[in-house]
């Protein structure tokens, strides 16, 4: 079937039945978790090999627990980008559910559009596959939920592509959270910014949607899911918690091509212990780009991409003259001088945060143990994404609810 007849009624009834257990029942294949494996590498199919997907399956190259053996993806330009970089004599699929088949794999990596995560990790896993799903974990919320009950029974490893939870800067932050660096922590400022309209070059106009799937709420749910899920599933992990409520506004107020995904959103959640977190995500301005700024009382944290500072707080009680009356007390914190937080070991090379998480990944296939990034943490990230979007969409405060949780 071609990329551009996939309809999402479609995928949604096949992951309807997949999630209730009468999908593929691929009778006969084992669940490979018993720590024996052919060559002693984990052997990878992977489901999606465009820009995502093939610089995944070059990262693994330097894995050596880990080796593509199969790549699938419809689009055939996409298959020949994945084919160059995985093993030699990789197997080509254009149908992800022939990969599955193969009983030579025994983990998938699925970097495939947004809409198409759940119903393919649900029907990996009725294969028998471990499961590595790029972010974030789901279309919806019902699907967010479905697929970590089916998770959670089975004992295969299911890891979500938050790699941030990996990388040791976020350690670090943690810790300095938890020893009280910070002081009374009340507000978190997220955004992800760039500067473009986010689109891929579609040679063949009938192609657009499948290329350009992030422009369209058929397929994805815009910024939010795609660019600011890395900084709300760090909240999550520094905070240990998920979100009581969130407000939101979003609008195509720059980009007016045809998309219908917004170019810009502004979410304001609420957490537990009275700490608020914006979100920001901005297709027409890039300042700063990627960021998060955790404010204490004691001092302001802000992550860069791969660095922080700490800006300690610096109180004036010094008398002086505020709008024309002398002797009024100047009380205005203002920021010190910032301080590079070091997280990183003497001597210890640096990898690009998905490499910690790849290898993550690999550790837990070897031991039978549960990633950082699981079903469980993935499900309350995709969950507080469509509450975002829901709330910019209907103009309505989104609260948590109890079903929400397992």
């Amino acid at each position: 079937m071609k990329p551009e007849e996939l309809s999402r009624r479609q995928f949604l009834t096949r992951n309807a039945l997949a999630l209730s257990g009468l999908a593929l029942s691929y009778a006969g294949v084992p669940a490979v978790a018993q720590g024996h494996f052919r060559n002693d590498s984990i052997r990878i199919g992977v489901i999606g090999t465009g820009s995502r997907g093939t610089g995944l399956i070059k990262l693994i190259g330097g894995i050596p627990e880990l080796q593509v053996t199969a790549c699938c993806d419809p689009i055939a330009e996409h298959l020949k980008n994945g084919l160059k970089q995985a093993a030699k004599g990789a197997k080509a699929y254009t149908e992800y559910r022939k990969l599955l088949e193969d009983k030579s794999i025994d983990a998938v990596i699925i970097a495939t559009p947004l809409y198409l995560h759940c119903p393919m990790a649900a029907d990996a896993l009725s294969a028998g596959k471990h499961v590595y799903l790029e972010k974030s974990m789901s279309y919806n919320i019902a699907e967010a939920i479905a697929l970590e009950k089916k998770v959670r029974q089975s004992s295969l490893v299911f890891q979500v592509g938050y790699q941030y939870r990996y990388f040791g800067l976020y350690h670090k932050v943690k810790e300095v959270m938890e020893q009280n660096w910070l002081g009374k922590i009340t507000h978190f400022e997220c955004q992800y910014n760039r500067n473009s309209n986010w689109r891929f070059p579609v040679s063949d106009p009938k192609m657009e949607r499948a290329i350009n799937w992030r422009m369209y709420k058929e397929y994805c749910g815009g910024p939010l899911s795609e660019l600011c899920a890395h900084a709300i599933d760090a909240v999550h992990y520094l905070t240990d918690s998920r979100p009581l409520k969130v407000t939101a506004m979003g609008g195509v107020n720059y980009w007016k091509d045809g998309r219908d995904t917004y170019d810009n959103i502004r979410a304001i959640y609420e957490y537990p212990k009275d700490i608020k977190v914006s979100v920001t995500s901005v297709l027409s301005n890039a300042y700063n780009g990627y960021g998060i700024r955790i404010l204490g009382d004691k001092a302001t944290l802000e992550i860069q991409r791969d660095k922080a500072f700490i800006y300690p707080e610096v109180l004036n009680n010094k008398k002086g003259t505020v709008d024309g009356v002398t002797g009024a007390t100047i009380a205005v914190t203002t920021q010190g001088k910032g301080n590079e937080l070091v997280f990183e070991k003497p001597g210890e090379k640096s990898l690009e945060p998905t490499v910690y998480a790849l290898k993550d990944f690999a550790k837990c296939i070897l031991t039978k143990t549960r990633p950082l990034s699981n079903a469980a943490t993935a499900k309350d990230s995709s969950i507080a994404i469509h509450m975002g979007n829901t709330a910019a969409e209907t103009e309505t405060l989104q609260l948590w609810k109890p079903e929400y949780s397992i």
